[in-house]
């Protein structure tokens, strides 16, 4: 297969982030709006970013499964589908969201630069349903003191994890992202042993390093969220996750953002997590952290989303059988043509 240019999914971890989720509005200046972002987003990413080429500045939008309708109607990526709400030992919810802008550079102004010519593209046409700012913290810690990301794939085993292939070929060089804003109890965390902490996360806090399988607990969140598949082959994805906060408002959390070729991954994580595998055995970090948000959308490719911006099928139609043949039993021989959805 040709490879295709791909969206910054699979970027380098930075020091800050801007996560942006928004609903767009009905009327079809509104959709237009969106079009003319998806044509021109790299090109704001660049003549935002000409000013130093270290900072790594990057843009990742991603669409949710209502406006993928409204701007290409009958091509849908199989894995798009609106985020499912878990209802478990704890509650994951389900909340609004058309586009997910994943800003990410090594410097805060960068982010924000970025962030202020695209909200001011979208200018009427979107209703902000959050923006979290996300930090580095001391050496990639979450605020609960672990170091986040560890088991994150790199190379070319990130661009396996999380780049549709040749199973859904319309879409290739895209994924999927999953986001959700956690907020933490920080005096009730602060409250649980260290020792207790550990075995809640299943490895070391000071020095990252990993329980053997032997002494972990069955509801460990490494555990909880390490799943296979049949042929016990890991299932990877790539985890860029970010500490936000306002120590004034007394605000403590983590963003999570998972980057995955299919959504299913993600979701037997979430699933593990707030209902067990097997039930009753959840991931007992939710007992002080909160789930507030729950989104999934699909990221293009670059030439989908040129695709996207000019109103173009983004699916090439069948090609031209020729002349039907007439079966054996005096029926069309025609096969059914079934697109990945």
């Amino acid at each position: 297969m040709q490879a295709v240019a791909s969206q910054s999914a699979t970027g380098a971890l930075t020091s800050n982030a801007i996560f942006i989720t928004l609903s767009v509005g009905e009327s079809d200046a509104d959709i237009a709006a969106v079009r003319g972002l998806c044509g021109d987003l790299a090109s704001l990413v660049k003549a935002v970013g000409f000013r130093s080429t270290e900072v790594g500045l990057s843009c990742v939008l991603g669409i949710g499964a209502r406006l993928w309708q409204r701007l290409a109607p009958g091509a849908t990526p199989a894995g798009l589908h609106p985020f499912r709400e878990i209802a478990g030992i704890h509650h994951a919810p389900a909340t609004p969201g058309d586009i997910l802008l994943h800003i990410r550079a090594t410097r805060p102004d960068f982010c924000f630069e970025l962030a202020t010519h695209i909200m001011d593209r979208l200018a009427g046409a979107v209703t902000v349903e959050d923006e979290t700012q996300g930090f580095k913290f001391f050496d990639n810690r979450d605020l609960l003191g672990f170091v986040d990301g560890t088991e994150n794939p790199t190379g070319d085993a990130a661009a396996r994890a999380v780049l549709i292939g040749d199973e859904d070929p319309a879409f290739a060089g895209g994924a999927y992202v999953i986001v959700q804003k956690y907020l933490h109890d920080m005096a009730a965390w602060e409250a649980i042993p260290v020792e207790q902490q550990e075995r809640i996360i299943g490895r070391h806090k000071l020095s990252d390093i990993e329980f053997p399988e032997a002494d972990k607990a069955p509801y460990a969140h490494n555990v909880l969220t390490h799943i296979d598949d049949a042929a016990g082959h890991p299932l990877e994805i790539l985890r860029d996750n970010m500490p936000f906060g306002s120590p004034a408002r007394g605000e403590f959390g983590t963003y999570f953002i998972g980057y995955a070729r299919e959504p299913g991954r993600i979701e037997r994580m979430l699933d593990n997590m707030f209902v067990g595998d097997p039930p009753g055995t959840y991931d007992r970090l939710l007992d002080v952290s909160r789930a507030v948000t729950g989104c999934l959308f699909f990221v293009p490719s670059e030439d989908v989303l040129d695709r996207l911006a000019g109103g173009d099928p983004v699916a090439a139609p069948p090609a031209d059988p020729g002349p039907a043949k007439t079966g054996g039993d005096g029926s069309l021989g025609i096969g059914s043509l079934k697109h990945g959805n």
